[in-house]
């Protein structure tokens, strides 16, 4: 039997909330998480915590637990805890599979109901196409008191559209300095020569012997005779601390070790997030990328994540990909070493560059390359430091520096 249905509402339509604590669930026919944004005046989160979702499902005031047979999860928000400075807790409805779209299916209903199950108001969200994330209700102060909204805002961006509309963005470029007054009139020498960057020099790829990179080395992605690559493989690995190699903590695949380490690869396009792929979207919008896993042991001994790159299929707007590990549970880098990254040709299993990073960090999260266009090549460089984050979200501001 179908739970009583309760004040319908509109796109854009809110109403008054009399009760303390009330609880959003949705129905739909296809696979779906039900996830909270917890944010301020200015719409944005404060930190990390305010995003409740399944790997982390307690927030201030907001909890997620499993909904009926076959459904999403349910938010239980008690609006008394609720911190003074949260303006509008948002209920996000995320499809599982991220190349698929509400289009396709029935619209999913979102309903409030309160503590004890009484419906109060139920919206259908209708009017979505492409998109495959969907802010469906938010629950607003207004005046002292507490109401709730039919929103119906999606994201054919997904993961990465909400994040950077919620406060995540990257790095901005460096503010541009006043102009120095201008010299008098006088001829001008010609410009002085620009002096060679810095750190390791550029180095060849060759069948004959992978090149074994160093920090900030690159290389450019052509073959012997100068042949593009057109499919690549990232493999990253790592070894626990005193943990034989491949057993224990990462041997067993799946997310029960005691450290959970993740690999992200994260599109921009110029300095903004085009898309994001890592444990919970495995696969690129545009299926130029397809990640094969959490901890999967790839086909060279050592790989715990494989990210597998088809370079002819980047769309012309994406102009970089930055490879991450981070770890889920918070434990930094200085519990593991030998932590890897090696380029593979994905056409014949060669393995061309390899880059290898020695004894541990203090940060739960390394960049370790970026794959990026330099006119009409695609180039490689190595870049091994070490940032606070523990899930791709988490890394995202912190990889402006590198694009």
């Amino acid at each position: 039997m179908s739970a009583p249905a309760g004040q319908p509402l509109a796109k854009g339509q809110n109403g008054p909330i009399t009760v303390n604590n009330v609880v959003v669930s949705v129905q739909l026919s296809a696979p779906a998480d039900l996830s909270a944004l917890l944010v301020t005046g200015d719409g944005k989160v404060r930190t990390d915590a305010d995003f409740v979702f399944f790997n982390q499902p307690t927030g201030p005031g907001v909890s997620l637990a499993p909904g009926a047979a076959g459904q999403p999860g349910q938010l239980s928000i008690a609006l008394t805890e609720i911190p003074a400075d949260i303006e509008q807790i948002r209920a996000v409805i995320t499809l599982d599979d991220a190349s698929s779209s509400f289009g396709r299916a029935t619209p999913p209903t979102a309903r409030i109901a309160d503590a004890q199950g009484n419906a109060l108001y139920e919206y259908v969200v209708d009017g979505l196409s492409s998109e495959s994330i969907v802010i469906a209700v938010e629950v607003y102060r207004r005046s002292g008191t507490w109401k709730v909204r039919a929103v119906g805002q999606g994201y054919s961006g997904g993961f990465a559209a909400l994040v950077t509309d919620h406060g995540v963005s990257v790095d901005d470029a460096p503010a541009a300095q006043p102009a120095a007054p201008a010299p008098p009139a006088a001829p001008t020498p010609p410009p002085a020569p620009t002096p060679p960057p810095s750190g390791p020099s550029e180095v060849n790829l060759t069948k004959a012997r992978p090149v074994s990179l160093t920090k900030g080395q690159k290389v450019t992605l052509r073959k012997d005779g100068g042949v593009a690559l057109t499919r690549i493989r990232m493999g990253l690995g790592w070894d626990p601390v005193a943990a034989p190699k491949k057993t224990g903590f990462f041997g067993g695949g799946g997310r029960s070790g005691a450290i959970d380490l993740d690999a992200s690869a994260i599109m921009f396009a110029g300095r903004n997030v085009a898309d994001v792929v890592y444990y919970g979207q495995l696969k690129a919008k545009d299926g130029s990328i397809l990640h094969q896993g959490d901890n999967l042991t790839g086909a060279g001994e050592g790989d715990d994540e494989v990210v597998n790159v088809d370079l002819t299929r980047v769309p012309a707007n994406v102009t970089a990909i930055v490879f991450t590990v981070t770890s889920y549970r918070g434990q930094t880098f200085e519990q593991v070493e030998n932590a890897f990254c090696r380029l593979v040709d994905d056409t014949n299993n060669a393995e061309l560059a390899r880059f290898t990073l020695q004894g541990g960090m203090p940060f739960t999260g390394l960049v370790m390359a970026k794959v990026y266009r330099e006119g009409a090549n695609w180039k490689l460089q190595a870049i091994g430091d070490g940032i606070a984050a523990k899930h791709a979200g988490e890394a995202v501001p912190h990889l402006g520096k590198y694009i």
